[in-house]
């Protein structure tokens, strides 16, 4: 189950991504909890870079990594995507077990794969599971659990259980937000708590994120750094970043 503090924070965030702004007042009074728990919430969601609070509520930062559809995805930063995509394949080798975590990045991936032979991908994400039967050389691995309209993927503890009785090679993860101190993160707790599954069960943990993703934090934390192998990101990143990064021991691969 939700933990119900969680639950009211993404409840309180997406109200405010949809409207704007929010006032203590009136959440108060529509989560039957005190002024106080509210302003808590806000300040919790204020020092990890989602939202503005001003006086008497809180307004949307528009930088925030908002849980949006992966439809909208779709449209941001391809190009990108694409050859970040593509380099990450380049990793991949023949006899690996691998997990892509939904996202489209991941997606893509499977445009680069059709070479790789005795490939076994386990992932959580229908879209990229349905796209996967048409590459003869991969044996393909669905988990159960919840189907998330916004992302194609499974979540839940149907999905916990069946990923913990795994061991694979590499994880390949895309990511909402890449923040120095705070880790990485995404805007769903349950996307939130089966990557941490996948990171834990994976020997080479590998972060597929375009450069508007560093620097930012999102509601529900993954893990920190010093759980990542590699990232692959564009050449958007800021070269200071790039430096802190590897000073943690984390190999940062540019795309052309």
């Amino acid at each position: 189950m939700k933990n119900k503090t969680t639950e009211r924070r993404q409840s309180i965030l997406e109200k405010i991504h949809e409207q704007g702004s929010a006032r203590v007042e009136n959440m108060a009074k529509e989560y039957a909890v005190s002024e106080v728990t509210i302003r808590n919430d806000l300040k919790y969601m204020e020092e990890r870079g989602l939202i503005h609070r001003s006086h008497g509520g809180a307004l949307l930062k528009h930088n925030v990594g908002f849980d949006h559809p992966l439809i909208e995805k779709q449209r941001l930063k391809m190009p990108e995507k694409r050859e970040i995509a593509q380099t990450a394949a380049g990793l991949v080798e023949n006899g690996d077990s691998i997990i892509l975590d939904s996202g489209t990045t991941t997606f893509e991936m499977l445009n680069h794969l059709g070479d790789v032979t005795d490939l076994t991908i386990l992932t959580n994400a229908v879209n990229i599971a349905y796209a996967a039967i048409s590459l003869p050389n991969i044996q393909t691995l669905l988990t159960g659990g919840f189907l998330r309209k916004k992302s194609f993927s499974l979540v839940g503890p149907d999905a916990e259980e069946l990923l913990s009785k795994y061991y694979v090679d590499k994880l390949f993860i895309g990511v909402d937000g890449l923040d120095l101190a705070y880790g990485i993160s995404t805007p769903n707790p349950e996307e939130a708590s089966l990557n941490r599954i996948m990171v834990s069960i994976a020997r080479e943990v590998i972060v597929v994120a375009d450069s508007s993703k560093f620097g930012r934090s999102s509601l529900s934390k993954i893990c920190g750094l010093e759980a990542i192998t590699k990232i692959i990101t564009d050449k958007g990143l800021d070269p200071e970043f790039r430096r802190q990064l590897e000073a943690r021991g984390i190999e940062v691969i540019i795309t052309s």
